[in-house]
């Protein structure tokens, strides 16, 4: 599996950047739970489907779209379920799972569980848009 880490000497925000998709509606809802759990105002969201998106300057729009990426407080840069795993542990309430993915070969099986996640993600963020649009019409 390739090295999930991209380091960097230089800092960044205070707490981790998360990088996902606004253009997936599966990937807002889960990012707005995040959002809504994170009591202690440490996270920095980047919608990076806008634009204007201030990204990483080691990542691509494309790469940025195609994986979840999250930017360490130290800089190191995540993709994948080593992503997760540093939100989890930056959330109070999902602190829990992020000590459960880094226990010894629990993050190589959660990665291997993304990449089998990607191919279905747009099928599963059409049917929550689908289920959006249905709820705020009713």
């Amino acid at each position: 599996m390739p090295d999930d880490r991209i380091s960097s000497d230089r800092p960044a925000a205070p707490g981790p950047t998360v990088f996902y998709d606004g253009s997936c509606p599966l990937c807002r809802a889960e990012i707005d739970l995040y959002r809504r759990q994170d009591g202690e105002g440490r996270l920095c969201f980047v919608d990076v489907a806008s634009p204007d998106a201030p990204l990483d300057p080691r990542l691509t729009p494309e790469a940025a779209m195609a994986r979840f990426h999250v930017r360490e407080a130290d800089g190191t840069l995540r993709s994948g379920a080593a992503a997760f795993v540093t939100l989890w542990g930056a959330v109070p309430a999902w602190r829990w799972a992020a000590k459960l993915g880094r226990l010894p070969g629990v993050t190589p099986l959660l990665e291997l569980a993304y990449r089998g996640f990607l191919p279905v993600r747009p099928f599963l963020s059409r049917a929550v848009a689908r289920w959006q649009r249905r709820r705020v019409r009713a």
